[in-house]
């Protein structure tokens, strides 16, 4: 801690007030009885494939709400909030709509009826539903409707080196974030309907485990059998970059068998190899960098190095309006700031599979009384290790109290301490207390509940008129800037495909940019 302290107080001032953070949130549309809503994207919040604030993810019906980058916690979420303020609007102005507060999916049509998200006719925009098209074949659909939060952060005159160094000690220290936030602890029995698992039953069409963080970290949310072959280093850019190079060139054989197009020409998959493209690899850390259009991320990062990481683990609050708390987002900073400034040192695939283990055990079993993680060959406590870690961000909440003022950090830090040595005020208890307590041990009872709450206390909320006015330009913008995408589209499709999954398009030396596209 001593040598945390020094790194700390060594750090220029303006470094630690540079530090910026963005959030993009994923949320189901779905109707009043909980079902997933199956018309398209409101044309009042503008064109997805455009708009900057307010897009969709995997289907048709997920929204996805994205904050620029800012220089608090406050100033993001204050965004964020707007942005569902506008999204609640004009779904209430075209109906009876509503968001869904949870991670895990509400009650869901069969896997063929769940739409993939839309974007236009251009070729940017058919290559996204195309992929979304594959992963739907490749995992299906069910699986990609699970929602979460995204926490974009960055600070001055970090490395690629020392980002990668933070990004091995998240990993490591992953298992404190979904036991603290985990909030994803039943489904709805649909989503599991012919699929094996290891939940219990709770109450009619709802099921669980007793002690689990989170359902959608684990076994059964973002998980694939193909990508368990990827043994992903982070000791490096030139050996992640290496890894997923040979994911996205090499021929997958059960992929193959889906094949490119069906027997109609239409599309099946963007490509046959192991990922269709970079955002295919799903993990619980991602490092980052913003890209030219039409440039392949992966390029992006060796070319340029890593400009931010993207932290994905986080689940839904469904007790919060916006899905996390200011305070949840400074102890994120903490956490974030710890693993870069602490020894890191390289990964190995032992110690990568013994990662794999110990995610999949706090997410079903983190609450348990007694669960046991691995470390350095041995095992430890989950309370033990995380008192541990938390012992060690005393500093670090000091430091970036004494930057903005205050004490809203050390406050955050304290909430921790105290969140560890009472497991039953966790969000994943606490949701599985009003499940039991309010809803006859209904998971669907229960979320749609707290989405109806949500919706009336969000549009309950004063919206400022020049809000409005800036939302209603930047949906129109978004709608004309698709136009001009669409029509300044001279290449054919497969052309188009061709050249963006090409192999030459991953390296330093990558071909030529194409004109008017945008990323996949």
């Amino acid at each position: 801690m001593n040598k945390l302290r020094s790194l700390l107080e060594a750090l220029p001032g303006d470094r630690l007030r540079g530090i910026r953070r963005g959030i993009e949130k994923e949320s189901l549309r779905v109707n009043p009885d909980g079902r997933l809503a199956l018309t398209p994207h409101p044309a009042a919040l503008g064109a997805p494939l455009t708009h900057p604030n307010i897009t969709t993810d995997f289907s048709e019906s997920q929204v996805e709400l994205v904050t620029a980058v800012h220089g608090s916690v406050e100033a993001c979420l204050e965004e964020l909030t707007q942005i569902h303020q506008e999204t609640y609007r004009v779904l209430a102005e075209s109906g009876d709509e509503m968001l869904w507060v949870s991670s895990m999916p509400c009650a869901l049509p069969p896997d063929e009826m769940i739409p993939l998200g839309f974007y236009g006719s251009s070729n940017v925009a058919r290559a996204k539903s195309v992929y979304r098209m594959g992963l739907g074949h490749r995992y299906g659909r069910r699986m990609q409707t699970i929602s979460g939060i995204h926490y974009n952060w960055s600070m001055p005159g970090v490395t690629s080196d020392e980002y990668f160094g933070l990004i091995r000690n998240f990993r490591r220290h992953a298992f404190l974030m979904l036991y603290l936030f985990g909030a994803s602890p039943a489904v709805c029995s649909c989503f599991v309907e012919g699929r094996p698992h290891e939940l219990q039953a709770l109450g009619d069409n709802t099921m669980y485990l007793p002690h689990a963080t989170s359902l959608r970290m684990g076994r059964l949310g973002y998980q694939s059998e193909a990508q368990t072959s990827l043994a992903v280093s982070y000791n490096n850019l030139e050996g992640y970059g290496a890894s997923l190079e040979d994911a996205l060139t090499r021929p997958y054989p059960a992929y193959e068998a889906v094949g490119l197009r069906n027997p109609g020409g239409d599309y099946n998959q963007l490509a046959t190899t192991l990922l269709q493209i970079e955002n295919e690899f799903y993990g619980t850390i991602r490092p980052k960098r913003v890209i030219f259009p039409g440039e392949r991320p992966l390029h992006a990062l060796r070319e340029r190095g890593v400009e931010y990481v993207e932290v994905r683990l986080m689940d839904l609050d469904p007790f919060v309006p916006i899905g996390i708390t200011a305070e949840t987002g400074r102890f994120i900073d903490m956490f974030l700031l710890h693993a870069l400034l602490s020894e890191s040192p390289p990964d190995t695939p032992q110690e990568i599979a013994a990662l794999g283990r110990n995610q999949h055990r706090t997410a079903a079993r983190g609450r348990e009384p007694g669960l046991m993680l691995e470390r350095d060959g041995g095992e430890i406590s989950l309370q033990q290790w995380g008192a541990e870690l938390l012992a060690e961000f005393d500093p670090i909440a000091e430091a970036l109290d004494a930057t903005h003022g205050g004490n809203a950090y050390r406050a955050a830090l304290e909430s921790a301490v105290a969140a560890m040595r009472a497991p039953e005020n966790l969000p994943s208890a606490r949701v599985l207390n009003a499940m039991q307590g309010e809803f006859g041990n209904s998971f669907m009872g229960f979320v749609r509940q707290r989405s109806t709450h949500t919706r009336a206390e969000l549009l309950a909320l004063p919206f400022e008129p020049e809000w409005q006015e800036r939302f209603a330009k930047l949906a129109a913008e978004s709608v004309e800037t698709r136009k001009r995408i669409e029509a300044s589209d001279t290449m054919p499709f497969e052309q188009y495909r061709e050249a963006y999954t090409s192999p030459n398009r991953l390296g330093l030396r990558a071909g030529a940019r194409m004109a008017n596209a945008e990323s996949v």
